[in-house]
C-alpha cells in the first residue's frame, strides 16, 4: 500500500492533461458525427470508454508496476492467443479482420498487444543489462518482437506491425544499442524500402501486404487530381478541411466540410482535419501541445525511474504516443501515406482508449515510487 504522502508524488499535472484531451476528444467526436443517426451511440460509448479510462488509470497507479515484469511471459502468451483468436471469431472492417466481436463491443486485440509489447521489452532490455551489446542481444530481442508482428502482419494491420517495430528499435537504441549496429540496421531498413518500392513498381504481389495498402502508397506517391472516392478524396477534403479553418477555425459544430460530410473517417483517423477546420490554427496547436505535454512527462517519468524497468515502461510509451500522434498529423497533412493510425485521446475507440489509459496508469505507477522526490 502507498503512504499517503506517497500520492503527492502522483503526476497530477499528466493526469489532467489527458482528462483535457479525453473529455475534449468526446467533443470533437460528437461535432464530427455531423447528425449521422448510424454513429449518435458512438458519443455514449466514447464517454462510457473515458470514465473506465480514468479508473483504470487510477488503478494501476495503485499497483506497483514492478509485478508486471514477474507476468511479462504471461502477457506475451496473452498477446500472441489474443491474436489468434481474430482468425477464428475476427469481424472485418475496412478490407481487414482486426475485432473481435464480444457482443456488446468490438475489441481490437492489437491495441492491447502494444502496450504489451512495451512491458515484454522493457522485461527483456532490463532483465539483459548486463550481456553484451552484440548481434545475438539484438537478434533476440527482434525475434521476440517478430513473434507477436508476425500476427498482426497476416490480419492485414501494417500500420500497428510498424509502431511495434518502431517501439523495438527506440528502446533498443535507448538500451545501449552499439553504433555499428545502427548502421547496420539502417542498411538493411535501406534495402528494404528500395526492394519494397521495387515491387511496387513492377506490379509484383508483396508478402503481408494487401492490395488496398499497395493502393494507399500508390494514390500518395501519384495521386490522381479526378479521384472522387478512395484514399485520393479523403486527403483531398482533409487538407481541404485544414485550409477552411484558417487562423481561428469556424466555430465548434460549425465547419462545413464536417457538417456536410465531406470529410470522411472524421470521427477517427481523420479527426484532426475536423478539429482544425472547426478551431483553426490556434485550436490545433494547443492540442498538439497537450499531447506533447503528455509525452514530455512520460519522458520525465523515464529519467527519474527507480530501476531499468520502470524506464524503459515509461520511455517506450512515450515513443508510442510521439509517434502516433506524428504519423496521425502527417496523414491529414498529406506527408506520408494513410495508415489508419488514430489521434491519441482524441479519435474514437474503445480499445485504443482503454491501452493509452493503461499506458498512463503505468507511468503513474512508475512516477509514484521514483528514486527521488522532488
Amino acid at each position: 500500500m502507498l503512504r499517503r504522502e506517497t500520492w503527492k508524488q502522483f503526476d497530477f499535472l499528466l493526469f489532467g492533461a489527458v482528462i483535457i484531451l479525453s473529455i475534449f476528444g468526446v467533443a470533437m467526436i460528437r461535432s464530427a458525427i455531423a447528425g449521422n443517426e448510424v454513429l449518435a451511440e458512438l458519443v455514449t460509448r466514447q464517454v462510457i470508454y473515458v470514465f473506465i479510462s480514468f479508473g483504470l488509470i487510477i488503478v494501476l497507479s495503485l499497483i506497483d508496476y514492478r509485478y508486471w515484469s514477474s507476468l511479462a511471459r504471461l502477457l506475451y502468451g496473452v498477446a500472441i492467443f489474443s491474436l489468434l483468436m481474430i482468425y477464428i471469431f475476427g469481424t472485418a472492417l475496412f478490407g481487414s479482420a482486426r475485432w473481435l466481436d464480444t457482443g456488446l463491443i468490438l475489441i481490437q486485440p492489437s491495441e492491447l498487444a502494444k502496450i504489451i509489447m512495451i512491458i515484454v521489452l522493457a522485461n527483456f532490455f532490463a532483465q539483459t543489462r548486463e550481456r553484451p551489446r552484440n548481434f545475438r542481444w539484438v537478434i533476440s530481442s527482434f525475434l521476440l518482437t517478430f513473434g507477436v508482428v508476425l500476427w498482426i502482419l497476416l490480419q492485414p494491420n501494417l500500420s500497428t506491425s510498424i509502431v511495434i517495430i518502431v517501439i523495438w528499435l527506440s528502446m533498443l537504441w535507448v538500451s545501449g544499442l552499439p553504433v555499428k549496429y545502427l548502421w547496420i540496421l539502417a542498411g538493411v531498413g535501406t534495402v528494404f524500402v528500395i526492394l519494397l518500392l521495387a515491387l511496387l513498381f513492377s506490379g509484383a504481389k508483396i508478402p503481408f501486404i494487401q492490395p488496398y495498402q499497395l493502393e494507399r502508397i500508390a494514390t500518395f506517391l501519384f495521386p490522381d487530381p479526378n479521384a472522387r472516392h478512395g484514399n485520393t478524396y479523403n486527403v483531398e477534403q482533409a487538407l481541404v478541411s485544414i485550409g477552411s479553418g484558417g487562423l481561428f477555425g469556424q466555430g465548434y459544430g460549425n465547419s462545413t466540410q464536417v457538417q456536410l460530410r465531406f470529410l470522411k473517417v472524421r470521427h477517427t483517423d481523420f479527426i484532426f482535419s475536423a478539429m482544425a477546420s472547426e478551431f483553426g490554427f490556434v485550436g490545433t496547436v494547443i492540442v498538439i501541445l497537450l499531447l506533447v505535454f503528455v509525452i514530455l512527462r512520460c519522458f520525465r517519468a523515464a529519467a527519474l525511474a527507480a530501476d531499468p524497468f520502470g524506464a524503459l515502461l515509461a520511455y517506450g510509451f512515450g515513443v508510442l504516443l510521439f509517434f502516433q500522434m506524428a504519423v496521425n498529423i502527417g496523414v491529414n497533412l498529406n506527408v506520408i501515406p494513410v495508415t489508419g493510425l488514430t489521434l491519441p485521446f482524441i479519435s474514437y475507440g474503445g480499445s485504443s482508449m482503454v491501452s493509452l489509459a493503461i499506458g498512463i496508469g503505468l507511468v503513474e505507477s512508475v512516477i509514484l515510487r521514483r528514486k527521488s522526490f522532488e
